[in-house]
């Protein structure tokens, strides 16, 4: 339930409009009521003090799977919307390969039933683009999107048919949705490792460049042939940042992201078959990870994603080959962000933008009324918030991670690593979802 909240002496920070200053920030039935001068009589039922913090936007994953229905002993809704309070997080993407799939409105309607009962983060689902995943027979789109979907995807299901495929975007153009796509050809990516030098010296099947820069050109002239709007989901490489940045300037109405595995790791990092690096899309050379890395700071690539995939132990402790991709992601979201930040010379403010406004530009009109506040700070808003200690360092360790999955590539031995930015509040709805000091 939402409280009248004061939120005191932080440094607010909203990439969408510029705001940098220190200022208080007063809340309401859910709104955000002022910035800077609160309105006198303002009474607030709690105070979150915040000196030394940062006050910023709440963060929109665009790519967290949360393991229900059909996973719950790999992932729990509940374990998992904590894990992303923990994060910052207050609202998320998740997308349709549950079991069952996300194909019928019933189970898209008791997920996010499910999802507001536990008042930790808001939950967008993406519904199947086909029945099952299987690529063959286009869902009841319409009703999918009544019930709540902001978009269709086929996960790591990809449409070998490429008939099927040009249907789905028809459809999806003459009613306004917007179809997620991962672009990987399915039979060039049945690899466990990116093709090149690591994969060859570890005898590891090899997924090309070509996996994604065919399916890449597939979609473009899909979409030059209809107008559908497409987000196309986890680059992987330095050629397919380069068509999008072309497609881009075409005009196609396309958007893109990036996970924060590909922005942080290469394929050397696998060392000598850990299973933690077992990841989908698989990490590639540095040339990549450097150009996925410009990419999201030119605005090539629209926005930063956890790719949360939790993985249970029995599932990922076994030969590399043999391991379930997924990692951990939800409570790396913001930390990484701002370590790709600093690494790189950029901005506060542009670093927080990947991961704030610039995914609810992805989602645009799909989240309604909340397209015109969410990812913002601004009088009036929706109060989702996130107060961090950007000195703050905490050490990645599974003992660390609220998530029921507790295995990630960033937990190395010795401690793991150390990230700054330590999530103080996290505040949804005008209610306050997560606080370090009662959890």
């Amino acid at each position: 339930m939402s409280i009248r909240a004061l939120i005191r002496h932080g440094r607010v920070v909203d990439p969408a409009s510029g705001r940098d200053e220190t200022a208080d920030v007063a809340l309401a039935e859910g709104r955000i009521v002022a910035i800077g001068r609160v309105p006198e009589g303002f009474a607030p039922e709690r105070v979150i003090e915040a000196a030394g913090c940062i006050v910023a936007p709440g963060l929109v994953d665009l790519a967290a799977r949360l393991r229900e229905p059909g996973h719950e002993h790999e992932g729990l809704l509940e374990s998992e919307l904590q894990a992303a309070a923990a994060g910052g997080v207050t609202s998320l993407v998740c997308p349709p390969d549950t079991d069952p799939a996300l194909d019928e409105p019933g189970l898209v309607e008791m997920l996010k039933f499910r999802a507001r009962q536990l008042s930790r983060c808001r939950l967008f689902p993406l519904g199947a683009l086909t029945r099952g995943l299987k690529g063959e027979a286009l869902t009841e789109m319409s009703e999918l999107t009544r019930a709540g979907c902001v978009g269709f995807s086929q996960a790591e299901d990809g449409v070998a048919d490429t008939q099927v495929l040009l249907r789905a975007l028809q459809y999806a153009a003459t009613f306004g949705y917007t179809v997620w796509l991962r672009p990987q050809d399915r039979w060039l990516g049945k690899g466990v490792a990116a093709s090149g030098p690591v994969a060859t010296r570890l005898g590891l099947s090899g997924v090309p460049v070509a996996a994604e820069t065919v399916a890449l050109y597939t979609i473009f002239e899909l979409v030059r042939a209809t107008g559908a709007r497409v987000h196309l989901c986890r680059l992987s490489s330095a050629a397919g940042v380069a068509l999008v940045r072309t497609a881009k300037a075409e005009g196609l109405p396309v958007t893109a992201d990036v996970s924060i595995n590909s922005l942080h790791l290469i394929d050397a990092d696998i060392g000598f078959f850990n299973p933690a690096m077992r990841l989908t899309p698989p990490l590639r050379q540095a040339r990549d990870r450097d150009a996925l890395s410009a990419g999201l700071a030119d605005g090539t690539i629209d926005a930063l994603v956890s790719d949360h995939m939790p993985v249970g132990r029995d599932e990922k402790m076994l030969p590399f080959a043999e391991a379930v991709p997924g990692a951990t992601g939800l409570e790396l979201l913001l930390g990484l962000a701002l370590k790709w930040g600093e690494s790189n010379g950029v901005a506060l403010a542009q670093a927080l933008a990947t991961v704030t406004c610039h995914p609810v530009r992805v989602l645009g009109g799909a989240i309604g009324s909340l397209a015109d506040s969410a990812g913002r700070l601004v009088e009036g808003g929706v109060a989702d918030l996130c107060v961090f200690d950007p000195q703050g360092s905490w050490a990645v360790t599974p003992e660390a991670l609220r998530s029921q999955g507790k295995h990630t590539p960033f937990a190395f031995e010795h401690g793991g690593m150390h990230l700054r930015a330590r999530v103080r509040s996290t505040v949804v709805a005008g209610t306050v979802a997560w606080e370090a000091n009662a959890n």
